[in-house]
């Protein structure tokens, strides 16, 4: 891998995403991640993802304990972010960036990223702190070889960006076959839109937090699984991301060796979706829309600076399942085990900063009124 000189098409279709790694009492379980990372590599895939708030900063520096210092630097492709909530001054993005190089042990970084462009602050703390030169700064001394950015906004932003910063290389967005015609994600728009203008992607949240890997609606697995046999109910959604024109690579926060190892298994064997397969998703997605969920993708960057140490991503998870289970019990039972160790839905004071850093700009507030409702009934 020279320096500039990275073929974009060349990345793995599977990168391992490392949001969500698989930790022990509580800290990253660096033995299961190391075994992951061996496997990974094994199956001839190297690309890895990370960000400076990942696992509140440990995902960074699990980095250099379980790849910089066991493969060589030239041997895997490394991607990292600047997060625009972290920037007070235009001197944080250098302090960031550095303790990102410290953190990881990486040297450099093979791709670098704007974190979760949006409409409206993050968006707006990037273009004040002049952000886009610093990476153009980083990637002329050789410490950042391609600069994108990850992007959680409007079809409208993407298309201003774009046409005001031609250097950039790649975006990152989420897409999905439950998302391509969400009106708050609009994965097919932005899909479009970059593919038209020959940008390559990097497809985030493909399994849509996990939700795509299990369904509670009745005969939605059952359909899968008539189809394809074979194929685990996650692999649906990772082939779908990965037979699209344009994709570089499809990330999977894997958590589990289990996991790993199917994806692994729906990469190295790949198959593009057939025309009947494409169909029997439409179907899929016709009967989960039959019950309106909260898409929540369980990224987390709500609960840090909830004052109420509301866990929101759990909380949702059991309103969701009691949205389409009202007679099922097991919400409750969640909920209330949940609340030993996290804050009520109830206990929300409508501070609004959980509003302020969501990704899928959820109305959590009312959510988690109706969470209080349902979950906190006495019967």
């Amino acid at each position: 891998m020279e320096n500039n000189k990275i073929n974009l098409n060349a990345v793995p279709k599977l990168g391992f995403g490392l949001m969500r790694l698989p930790e022990k009492e509580g800290v990253i379980d660096l033995g299961t991640v190391c075994g992951m990372v061996d496997a990974y590599m094994e199956a001839g895939l190297n690309y890895f993802d990370t960000a400076y708030v990942y696992h509140n900063g440990f995902s960074e520096k699990i980095v250099k304990d379980a790849i910089t210092a066991r493969y060589p630097r030239e041997s895997f492709y490394l991607a990292t972010k600047l997060p625009a909530w972290c920037i007070r001054s235009e001197e944080d993005s250098e302090r960031i960036f550095n303790e990102q190089l410290e953190r990881t042990g990486a040297g450099y970084f093979d791709f670098y990223l704007l974190h979760s462009i949006e409409d409206g602050n993050n968006y707006d703390t990037y273009v004040k702190y002049d952000c886009f030169s610093f990476c153009m700064k980083k990637k002329a001394e050789g410490k950042i070889r391609h600069f994108g950015f990850s992007f959680h906004g409007t079809p409208e932003l993407l298309v201003e960006i774009l046409d005001a910063h031609p250097e950039i290389e790649f975006v990152q967005i989420q897409l999905n076959y439950l998302d391509w015609n969400n009106q708050l994600v609009q994965s097919g728009r932005l899909y479009e839109i970059l593919s038209s203008r020959n940008i390559p992607m990097i497809i985030m949240e493909p399994v849509k937090g996990g939700t795509l890997a299990s369904f509670a609606q009745p005969g939605v697995e059952e359909l899968l699984r008539k189809e394809r046999p074979d194929k685990s109910i996650a692999s649906w959604a990772i082939r779908f991301a990965a037979s699209l024109k344009g994709v570089m690579t499809v990330l999977s926060g894997m958590s589990t060796p289990e996991q790993m190892a199917d994806n692994i298994g729906t990469i190295t064997n790949f198959e593009p979706l057939s025309e009947r397969e494409e169909d029997v998703i439409r179907q899929v997605v016709a009967i989960v829309q039959k019950v309106e969920l909260i898409q929540c993708t369980s990224c987390r960057y709500c609960t840090p600076g909830c004052p109420m140490g509301i866990s929101i991503p759990d909380i949702f998870r059991a309103l969701n399942t009691a949205r389409l289970y009202p007679k099922d019990g097991r919400p409750k039972m969640y909920y209330r085990g949940l609340t030993e160790r996290s804050g009520k839905a109830s206990a929300c004071i409508e501070c609004g900063q959980c509003e302020g850093v969501c990704p899928q700009h959820l109305p959590i507030i009312d959510n988690l009124k109706e969470a209080a409702e349902v979950l906190e009934a006495s019967s």
